[in-house]
């Protein structure tokens, strides 16, 4: 069985072949560097692009996994969150192949393809588990009970953690993305005893607007000379604070919600800092902790093949041909219940 997974809900176009039987057959993500000029991602352009590339994409993933389109079984196209003029390119391409192909098609939720990109290369993963979504777009704290059964626990109240890492770049001269700037200029680097706040939130919840204008105020007060000198010292306290806040809501999670698994997934989850704490943590505390390659970090069509397959094999499920994106569209939450879950 082939499933062909397209991705299309922000600036990243990628098509991917996968089987269930075979894993990863071939896959294209192509980032839109045409946005580096205005410091962040414009909607109309990144729709355009994606419109420019995918039919041309999707002939050379077929081509390399060396199938015709008549050997796909299934058709997964993310179906939201995201934005909408994107998000529209590759649900409304998706839907016409699998309508000519008359093959099955589902939308897939972005965040449930972010969610189990783990079992892209690591088998082993099932429920329970805690789940930490990190990404430009969204921050989540959330509890797998079962297959698709999802307890909200925490969530951002302003910013996304991704998206305070590019915001803080640009405060620093760095280019976008910012994330993986950061990152890299931070390693190795000592901030000394320059600190920034991790406020109080209610429980799990987390914030990162106040994060921010922290390093706002920090940098106004300098010279350009002396933010030059100063920049990796300030970008490695602000990510220290950053992955803190994280770690303690996640650790707080836990306490209640002990799973023998955790799942952190998502743009960020590429971040150095934060596997080095997610590896001690987990080995200090005896929790398994499951993170995407990081191939599969960032927005993929691998993940949308896997989380499409995944509804379609073990519930059956796919979509109407009538149906459109969703740009804004939460994961099927249960209100939360502090009863015993499965074991594992």
């Amino acid at each position: 069985m082939h499933v062909l997974g397209i991705e299309t809900s922000c600036d990243e176009t990628s098509v991917a072949v996968w089987s269930p039987e075979t894993g990863l057959r071939s896959m294209r993500v192509l980032s839109q560097m045409t946005h580096r000029a205005y410091g962040g991602v414009v909607p109309e352009i990144a729709a355009r692009e994606h419109v420019n590339v995918i039919e041309l994409m999707t002939r050379e993933v077929l081509e390399e996994a060396d199938i015709t389109p008549g050997e796909i079984a299934l058709v997964a196209a993310t179906r939201g969150p995201g934005l909408i003029g994107a998000l529209l390119v590759g649900h409304t391409f998706g839907k016409s192949l699998a309508g000519l192909l008359g093959k099955p098609f589902i939308g897939v939720h972005h965040l449930e393809g972010h969610l189990y990109s783990p079992l892209l290369t690591r088998s082993d993963l099932a429920p329970p588990f805690l789940g930490l979504l990190v990404s430009g777009g969204h921050t989540e704290l959330l509890l797998v009970r079962d297959w698709f059964t999802y307890t909200l626990l925490g969530h951002t109240l302003d910013d996304a953690v991704g998206e305070a890492f590019d915001k803080v770049a640009k405060l620093l001269g760095l280019p976008y993305p910012g994330g993986p700037e950061i990152d890299r200029i931070s390693r190795g680097v000592d901030p000394g005893d320059l600190r920034f706040p991790v406020p109080r939130t209610p429980p799990f919840h987390f914030s990162f607007s106040g994060l921010k204008t922290a390093v706002r105020y920090h940098v106004e007060r300098l010279t350009p000379e002396a933010l030059e000198a100063a920049r990796p010292r300030i970008a490695a306290a602000f990510q220290e604070a950053a992955v803190e806040q994280l770690m303690d809501r996640l650790r707080a999670a836990h306490r209640d919600y002990p799973t023998p698994r955790v799942v952190v997934a998502g743009g960020v989850a590429l971040n150095t800092r934060l596997r080095e704490k997610l590896a001690r943590w987990g080995e200090e505390n005896g929790v398994e902790i499951f993170l995407p390659e990081p191939r599969f970090c960032a927005d993929n069509a691998a993940m949308i093949a896997l989380a499409g397959w995944l509804r379609f094999s073990r519930r059956g499920e796919t979509s109407l041909l009538s149906e459109t994106a969703r740009p804004s569209w939460p994961l099927p939450y249960e209100e939360v219940n502090h009863g015993a879950f499965p074991a594992a």
